[in-house]
């Protein structure tokens, strides 16, 4: 068993639109980038993750994702294991490189995450997201929740005196549905408001601006964000993930290894946990997951200097900080609100823009949070960076189960 290990190479290649380009180009790419921030080449790969979600969907190609797009870009003749685990497909490819070599069985491993979301048929990609969740429940619950939209609209408009607008068919995916159920128990609960999410969403959306690799680098005002068209309220568009193509991987070595391979820029894991939802039992897979990661860290919410989170929406991010013990719970609104989760504020989240602004091609973006965290450590953020950043977490949630998330995995790295 290992003792220690490491990220000794972290890379990811800037989100955004790539219409031209296949599922192979995104991950050599990728590929390059990793083995040059390392100086390895791929002979000193032994083994391989490789997450992707959706690939299958719009193009076909299933069961081999891996070993497809590694070989066409010179990695070949190594185990590869494919990952899909909804939005925390990439996270899972790192857990599971984690424990290969943690356990002894590698000294030098590959987590690679790549996705393709945009395409000529968005119906499709929006279908895909159904995937993530318990296809045959989740209709019931969506049919309930439009009729309960519904009736929202047509009140609103007979207090305003308007017609109610025509209906818009689609246009999102049903986890952003799931999310405004969230918010508004939350807003129901602990008077949680729409412009504290709108001051989650603006923050993100301004950290962007200072990360070149995002696929949003605009800035937001709080009013920007709330006067932006609705999605699913409480949320508006501004609020909410887009969809994107992209790739980032990790790789990841023994303590053995890195003597042999020494360098000042590895990072050190202390935790790597993932764990499962409940059906029917307490939706706190977060806290639980959250708990463990601390444990076998040895450090607290207090020892944190920055994490990423998954903010598929303003509300993720908002009930992930309470779930991390960043603030007690009901307090995520006006914690953010006062900007404690701002660059210079208490515990910088999502310095990278997040999802709402870094973008969410799902197979990349647990290992694009992981990239964040290294280049924190390393002190390379440049606008971003955290002042003193030593200990930085992500979590990353994908699909859900019952009314919590269905996987959850959580990183906690150190700097050296």
């Amino acid at each position: 068993m290992s003792d220690n290990v490491y990220v000794l190479g972290s890379a990811m290649i800037k989100f955004g639109k790539y219409m031209d380009r296949n599922m192979k180009s995104l991950t050599g790419e990728a590929l390059d980038l990793v083995l040059k921030d390392c100086g390895l080449g791929l002979d000193d790969i032994e083994a391989a993750w490789f997450s992707n979600s959706a690939w299958g969907i719009h193009t076909f190609q299933h069961c081999i994702r891996g070993q497809v797009a590694l070989s066409a870009n010179g990695l070949e003749g190594v185990p590869v294991t494919n990952v899909e685990n909804a939005c925390a497909s990439g996270s899972t490819a790192f857990n599971s490189a984690w424990i290969a070599v943690k356990a002894g069985l590698y000294d030098c491993v590959l987590a690679m995450g790549a996705e393709k979301l945009y395409g000529e048929d968005r119906a499709k990609t929006m279908q895909g997201f159904m995937s993530g969740m318990d296809v045959e429940v989740v209709m019931d619950q969506m049919a309930k929740f439009a009729e309960e939209e519904q009736k929202r609209k047509e009140k609103e408009a007979k207090e305003k005196g308007v017609d109610l607008p025509p209906q818009k068919p689609g246009g999102h995916s049903v986890f952003m549905d799931w999310y405004a159920i969230g918010a508004r128990r939350h807003m129901d609960n602990y008077g949680t408001t729409q412009r504290q999410l709108a001051c989650i969403a603006a923050k993100n959306h301004n950290n962007s601006t200072l990360n070149p690799l995002a696929q949003y680098t605009f800035p937001q005002t709080v009013e920007q964000v709330m006067e932006d068209r609705e999605v699913s309220w409480p949320l508006t568009r501004a609020m909410c993930a887009p969809i994107g193509d992209g790739a980032a991987a990790a790789i990841i070595c023994s303590e053995s290894f890195l003597k042999k391979h020494p360098s000042a820029r590895a990072i050190k894991v202390l935790a790597s946990v993932l764990q499962s939802g409940n059906l029917k039992g307490p939706t706190d897979v977060s806290a639980r997951s959250a708990k463990k990661a601390f444990e076998v860290a040895g450090v607290g919410p207090e020892d944190i200097d920055l994490a990423e989170v998954h903010d598929a929406t303003a509300f993720g991010e908002l009930h992930q900080v309470e779930q991390m013990g960043f603030c007690e719970v009901g307090e995520g609104g006006p914690f953010a609100e006062r900007g404690e989760t701002a660059i210079g504020g208490k515990i910088p989240i999502n310095t990278s823009g997040g999802l709402i602004s870094r973008g969410h091609p799902i197979g990349a973006s647990g290992l694009a949070m992981i990239y964040e965290l290294v280049t924190q450590l390393r002190g390379e953020a440049d606008k971003r960076q955290v002042e003193g950043a030593r200990i930085a977490m992500s979590e990353n949630g994908g699909g859900t189960l019952g009314t919590g998330e269905a996987a959850m995995s959580i990183h906690i790295l150190e700097g050296r």
